[in-house]
């Protein structure tokens, strides 16, 4: 059985070669951006409800989030001698 989609705003899909960004999330409808590129934000608009958009996404990948910050690198510092 697989697992439930958990839709949320902002999300990215991968279908094929096209990108689904997800605009608006309501109760029964959702506004989405389709792309060529995930980081695009123009795009052709759509409003779909969420059975039809949850039917377009049963072969799609859902793209990791991007971090708003660079990684953390931890490191030792030694104080400066002189």
């Amino acid at each position: 059985m697989k697992k439930p989609i958990k839709l949320r705003q902002a999300q990215v899909w991968k279908q094929g070669g096209e990108y689904l960004r997800i605009v608006r999330l309501e109760r029964l409808d959702v506004e989405y951006i389709s792309t060529n590129l995930p980081t695009a934000r123009k795009g052709r608009h759509h409003v779909v409800s969420k059975k039809e958009f949850c039917r377009l996404l049963k072969n799609a990948t859902l793209l990791a989030p991007a971090d708003a910050s660079p990684p953390r690198i931890e490191t030792d510092v030694l104080p400066a001698t002189g």
